[in-house]
């Protein structure tokens, strides 16, 4: 019986895709071995390894957490090894108005996970700008003690006054901060009203990263987990400043987020990153449609550079 062949174009769907070919044909796809209109059969697919693939590509997570009070390091670095990832960014950040008493336990947690696995953790400081004196004095601290950069909640938008010194500390050590931040679906005016229960108005918006931007064009903000919400809206808001990068964390799975943010933000700004979710945030990697250089760079190669602008990069 002669073989059945298949070809993709830009015009099939994934739904008529996964229509058309057994499931082992979507590892040669994430690959990317079907890219512009390609043939191939499913003897070749069968062939196709997709974890070789995963694990061919240095990582380094810029956006994770372990847990508080009940650490789980071990696990964190058990999860990494399988997917290939060198290091974790971690913090286990405070939210709404809890204070020093709050927030330093959880760094304190985040240092000892640093001893316990040498230079498989990045530390992120937790903080909270409505503790200012306390939150600077903490940067001081953790600083010395090898942490390198800054991860905040929703405690305090990043564009209030009450952040322009930790900014400025910041921006002093050269430390980049990671903010998370929401971008809700909505209609021109009425982004983010904040009526739904779980939104607070002390939650960074895209247009609070734009005006810490203007202001500080020096600092380096990580925007959190860009494939959630209103991810076209973000990275329109945002692609005029080059201090403004995001990371693909989270477990939303939006097809074509990083194809968008590429279009936009361009490929030196765009950060690998789970948050816990570690197989998603490979994929979207790896079934975005990039080049190999684009794949090292979102992998490895972006957040690392900045990291090394602090001299606190990976080797």
């Amino acid at each position: 019986m002669k073989e059945k062949k298949y070809r993709i174009t830009s015009k099939m769907g994934r739904r008529e895709f996964l229509s058309h070919i057994s499931i082992g044909a979507v590892g040669t796809a994430v690959a990317g071995k079907l890219s512009g209109g390609e043939s191939f059969t499913l003897a070749n697919v069968k062939k196709y390894d997709l974890m070789k693939e995963v694990m061919k590509y240095r990582k380094i997570d810029a956006h994770n957490h372990d847990s508080y009070p009940n650490p789980n390091p071990a696990g964190l670095i058990d999860k990494a090894d399988r997917l290939g990832i060198d290091v974790m960014a971690i913090s286990r950040p405070v939210h709404g108005d809890l204070g020093p008493e709050e927030f330093r336990p959880r760094n304190d947690m985040i240092l000892n996970d640093m001893k316990l696995y040498p230079g498989r953790f990045i530390g992120q400081l937790t903080l909270n700008a409505m503790y200012q004196k306390e939150s600077l004095e903490e940067i001081d601290r953790c600083l010395d003690l090898g942490m390198a950069m800054v991860k905040v909640h929703n405690g305090v938008k990043i564009s209030d006054p009450l952040f322009y010194p930790i900014i400025e500390k910041c921006i002093e050590f050269k430390m980049p901060i990671l903010v998370h931040q929401e971008a809700e679906l909505g209609v021109g005016g009425l982004r983010m009203k904040y009526e739904f229960g779980r939104h607070k108005p002390n939650i960074s918006i895209p247009e609070d990263f734009v005006e810490v931007a203007r202001r500080y064009p020096e600092v380096m903000l990580q925007l959190a987990h860009i494939t959630s919400g209103d991810w076209e809206y973000m990275c329109k808001t945002i692609w005029p400043f080059p201090n403004l990068y995001v990371d693909v964390s989270g477990s939303s799975n939006g097809e074509g987020v990083i194809d968008f943010a590429l279009k936009y933000l361009g490929e030196d700004r765009i950060f690998f990153g789970s948050d816990g979710s570690f197989e998603q945030a490979v994929g979207k990697v790896l079934t975005a449609n990039l080049n190999e250089r684009q794949r090292r760079k979102i992998f490895f190669d972006n957040f690392n550079n900045v990291l090394r602008k602090g001299g606190r990069n990976v080797d």
